[in-house]
């Protein structure tokens, strides 16, 4: 069985991206180091979950891109999740309109290697309550952007037990983290 693995690029204030669905502050903190990390990540990936708005990110910028991880990103299994989009043109990419936590759950029996969930906010927050995400990853950047879309949703508390903490060279500290429960 697989694990739903969350990787995320968060400001220290904790926001996914600023006002207007602003992420220009990305650039400040990619570099070697958090491209190597994206790589290996990328290889130990059996497929991808998306929400809509960063599906919609997503499928108007890797299709026509080139390299390494445009090949994996156009080759990979896309699961996105949308009430409004019903179809796609980007390879490999299944809809879902309905019963999140039960799909999800039904891909993760299914897959034998990992599914990670990209960015998708408002995803991950509906997928906390039902106990989906087996792996929290988040890059903490030097930023503060004091307003826009949080990374975590008001909801009940969940427990996290830390797995791992890297600091990179351009500031950014990558944090894993699994629930307390899962022990």
């Amino acid at each position: 069985m697989a694990k739903v693995i969350m990787w995320n690029l968060m400001t220290l204030d904790g926001f996914v991206e600023g006002p207007n669905r602003d992420i220009s502050w990305h650039s400040d903190v990619w570099g070697e180091e958090l491209e190597q990390l994206s790589t290996e990540q990328m290889n130990a990936a059996g497929g991808l979950l998306f929400g809509r708005v960063t599906y919609e990110l997503m499928a108007g910028h890797w299709p026509s891109a080139t390299g390494e991880v445009a090949d994996f990103m156009n080759a990979a299994p896309k699961y996105v999740f949308s009430r409004t989009v019903q179809k796609s043109d980007w390879n490999n990419t299944q809809m879902f309109s309905a019963d999140v936590a039960g799909t999800v759950a039904r891909l993760k029996r299914d897959s034998t290697k990992d599914i990670f969930l990209f960015g998708s906010a408002d995803l991950a927050s509906s997928l906390i309550p039902h106990g989906l995400i087996d792996e929290f990853r988040i890059a903490v950047s030097p930023v503060i952007l004091g307003g826009g879309t949080p990374l975590f949703k008001p909801g009940d508390k969940v427990k996290l037990k830390l797995l791992d903490s890297r600091p990179l060279s351009t500031g950014v500290v990558i944090l894993r983290y699994v629930p307390a429960a899962a022990q």
